[in-house]
């Protein structure tokens, strides 16, 4: 596991993941960028799939990306820490985790899931996010992708870095 500052729709690896909406439909922050640099087929792709619960994921082709597929991870919306969160964002992570295998990938990129305009305190989702990657990433090159100088430097620290 490492940790960079990077544009996550810029990497070849077999996926990466997005933050994205219950309704799969693009937005904004990274999921807005990985649709724009997708092209419009993902968003064609995203309406197959009939959405997805909060702390599940789903997956579809990279299309003109990169990556060879992505994985859509919807992470909670922050409540104040008391409707299941940290549950709920564990098992995103989890479950992209899980869809990598299946389609026999081996390498994977993460955003920081739910610490934009989802208000996720960042410490503690990165928190999170290392501890499951750690326990359910075993054999997985994951990357955390980060957009700025303050998230890697949490990201470093959990890495121990």
């Amino acid at each position: 596991m490492r940790a960079l500052k990077t544009d996550i729709t810029t990497l070849a690896l077999d996926a990466i993941v997005t933050a994205a909406n219950s309704g799969l439909r693009g937005g904004g922050g990274v999921d807005g960028a990985v649709h724009r640099a997708a092209g419009p087929q993902l968003l064609e792709a995203c309406r197959h799939l009939g959405g997805c619960p909060t702390g599940e994921a789903r997956i579809t082709p990279g299309f003109n990306l990169p990556a060879r597929h992505v994985i859509h991870a919807v992470g909670p919306v922050w409540q104040g820490g008391t409707a299941d969160e940290a549950a709920l964002l564990a098992a995103c992570y989890r479950a992209s985790l899980a869809l990598l295998r299946q389609v026999g990938g081996t390498s994977i990129a993460f955003p920081a899931i739910s610490t934009g305009i989802y208000g996720y305190p960042a410490e503690a989702a990165c928190r999170i996010a290392v501890a499951t990657c750690r326990e359910a990433g075993d054999g997985i090159d994951l990357l955390f992708a980060c957009f700025d100088d303050c998230t890697l430097a949490l990201y470093l620290k959990e890495l121990g870095a």
